[in-house]
């Protein structure tokens, strides 16, 4: 409105898979991407509207919502609602995950169920998506770096003030798009994927984000397959330690200066694809990031000292995977890259969630889980 615009809202579906997360609600998490790619798509076109606006948040809406724009390719910007501060237990910064790690101390008699019920009452203190680098802060990390966000996407908490000058500055934006013809698909480039690979790779973002990006790419008329992940982690160092593989959050990140610290480190170091892409700015990578320093080493490590010297993903493929299994590489320990142990099948999750909290998994083994896709 600000920038001389009509906004006119409408809701989308938003599963949260912390909610669906261990039962049979996990199997309709993925399908409602679609419903919601497809809701958006449906309401564009019946009201015939000249950009959009896309406010996401949970992990299936944004790529749902960037599916939409590519298929649509109206002028179209992503902000969504910000990442979660941390929250503090007994002087220590703690997410989601110290309480899902806590239920399985609850059953192996490591933790009472009062100090669990402490645990969950301070792991999430606020709005926002969970603290950490889970499927919902990697895709809005990589939305920014795709050019479909603005700079701080991201990781500006949900909390902070700068995220409602981000969301303003969005709608001045997509009408900046509007007027000079700057659509999604001259944005979401063959180049541009491959920058988010690079960044997603640095950040080591979820591998869930193995499940999207083709997704996004399809509907953009990109061709992704899981090698284009192999050889973008061979070649981009790891270079921030993030929970629930590390121990920072996604506030840590934002103080370190971002995401757009990140593609300046890799710029520097020739590790972006095509620095003179365009953005949703009408600006291109180089120029959006600018000068843009690590104002925390500890958290945002050079290219010349890394966590790890290839990226946070990788694609194994054997007799158990022909077609490809996806693996966070930067959280598995060192001494459990190479592993031999015996397999304990289960043919659903269910039955394997028994398995684990009846203390029947020995240790030393490892679980499969068949026909879960």
């Amino acid at each position: 409105r600000l920038a001389g615009g009509t906004p006119i809202e409408f809701g989308a579906i938003g599963v949260c898979d912390g909610i669906a997360m261990g039962h049979e609600g996990m199997k309709y998490s993925l399908a409602s991407r679609e419903l919601i790619a497809d809701s958006v798509e449906s309401m564009a076109m019946a009201h015939a509207f000249d950009g959009l606006v896309l406010i996401p948040n949970c992990d299936k809406i944004i790529p749902g919502m960037l599916m939409a724009a590519a298929r649509l390719n109206i002028p179209s910007v992503l902000v969504s609602g910000g990442p979660m501060m941390a929250g503090l237990h007994r002087g220590k910064e703690i997410s989601f995950t110290q309480v899902m790690e806590g239920v399985g101390a609850v059953s192996g008699g490591r933790m009472t169920m009062d100090e669990l019920k402490e645990l969950e009452d301070n792991a999430c203190p606020g709005c926002g998506s969970c603290a950490g680098m889970f499927t919902a802060n990697s895709m809005n990390c990589l939305t920014e770096a795709l050019g479909m966000g603005l700079p701080g996407n991201g990781t500006i908490p949900a909390v902070s003030a700068a995220r409602i000058r981000l969301a303003k500055q969005a709608g001045m934006v997509v009408m900046n798009a509007v007027e000079k013809g700057i659509k999604p698909r001259d944005i979401m480039t063959e180049d541009a994927f491959k920058n988010a690979l690079a960044v997603d790779m640095a950040l080591g973002c979820s591998t869930n984000t193995v499940l999207h990006v083709p997704a996004i790419a399809y509907e953009a008329g990109v061709d992704l397959n899981l090698d284009s992940f192999n050889q973008v982690s061979a070649r981009t160092p790891h270079l921030c330690s993030l929970s629930p593989g590390g121990m920072h959050h996604i506030q840590d990140l934002d103080q370190a200066g971002g995401v757009q610290a990140v593609m300046n480190e890799l710029l520097k170091n020739g590790l972006i694809a095509n620095p003179d892409a365009l953005t949703v700015t009408g600006k291109t990578v180089k120029e959006n990031v600018g000068n843009k320093e690590i104002l925390r080493p500890d958290v945002i490590r050079s290219v010349s000292d890394p966590y790890h010297k290839q990226g946070g993903l990788a694609v194994l493929r054997g007799n158990i995977a022909q077609g490809g299994a996806v693996v966070k590489q930067s959280a598995v320990a060192e001494e459990a890259l190479k592993f031999s142990g015996l397999a304990q099948c289960f043919d659903c999750e269910d039955d394997a969630t028994a398995a684990i909290l009846g203390g029947k998994v020995a240790k030393g083994s490892v679980v499969v889980i068949r026909y879960e896709g």
